[in-house]
């Protein structure tokens, strides 16, 4: 595997490829979930290129960029292992010569903003998210210029704001968005579940159950059914869990695939998709002042 650190590196290895590039943008402290992406690549293109950068633009500043784990050896033995070619991995003055300071009234530079699907769920608690991610990730795929880019449906806002990106934008690649990789208990695999004991970890799988209880309720209700029904059944699963503290619901969306609008009314003979999201601040057990944001999803 070729190690990188500037776009002019990249460059010149990909006048080299001749054939189809596969592409997975990551921030690091790789997991399985991000190893199913890389596999699915290397499946379907003669390249396979990663890149791992903890993006400053998508962090506020009183969020945990300082405290991301960044474990660069070990992600490095890890893609070798699964047979990447090329890992970029820039600091930031090579993303961002500019500079980029964490407060967006000081920024300067182009910035990409997705209006329209940016705004709600995570956009709404974190009102600059997707502007950071946006921006990176067109510059990724510029400097990469990959046939196919692989994201993660853990992340679903973010696919959809990044796919929308791409087609409105005219960028010759194209996404492929993969299943959620779960542990043994139901558990996304997240970075940041590292910051978890095991025993908040396995109150945490209780996230996917609640939504699969309410995509349960949906699928054996034969007529029209509340979305606030829906919820409210969920969060009846997850109340142990918000009584004692463990969990504390930041939102909770039933909504449309494509467009992210609210759903009030569930209809049994819809003619599009529609997706259960959440994230849910969730308290370590033995560490009481470390709580941890975990969203989740599930697509029907």
């Amino acid at each position: 595997m070729k190690v990188v650190h500037t776009i002019q590196e990249v460059r010149e290895w990909r006048k080299e490829c001749k054939g189809s590039t596969g592409f997975v943008p990551t921030m690091g402290c790789l997991h399985a979930g991000h190893g199913s992406l890389i596999k699915q690549s290397r499946l379907d293109n003669d390249y396979t290129a990663v890149s791992i950068f903890v993006n400053p633009s998508q962090f506020a500043p009183t969020e945990d960029l300082d405290q991301y784990p960044r474990t660069l050896p070990a992600d490095i033995d890890l893609l070798e292992q699964l047979g990447v070619d090329l890992l970029f991995a820039p600091n930031a003055n090579e993303m961002y010569p500019q500079g980029i300071p964490l407060n967006v009234e000081d920024q300067r530079g182009p910035f990409v903003t997705v209006l329209g699907v940016s705004e709600m769920l995570e956009g709404s608690t974190r009102p600059n998210f997707f502007r950071g991610v946006a921006t990176v990730v067109a510059k990724l795929l510029n400097i990469v210029t990959p046939t196919v880019a692989y994201f993660g449906q853990k992340d679903i806002q973010q696919f959809i704001v990044l796919d929308t990106m791409v087609r409105q934008l005219f960028i010759n690649t194209r996404l492929q968005m993969m299943p959620i990789q779960r542990d043994s208990q139901g558990l996304a695999l997240s970075s940041r579940n590292k910051y978890l004991c095991q025993e908040s970890l396995t109150i945490a799988s209780n996230l996917y159950k609640g939504l699969q209880r309410g995509c349960q309720m949906i699928q054996d209700s034969p007529n029209v059914i509340s979305a606030n029904d829906v919820k409210n059944v969920i969060s009846e699963m997850w109340f142990p869990h918000l009584a004692q503290g463990d969990f504390k619901i930041d939102y909770l969306s039933i909504a449309h695939l494509q467009t992210l609008t609210e759903l009030s009314k569930i209809e049994a003979k819809r003619d599009h998709k529609i997706v259960i999201s959440c994230a849910v601040y969730v308290k370590d057990r033995k560490q009481p002042t470390v709580t941890v944001r975990l969203i989740d999803n599930i697509i029907l």
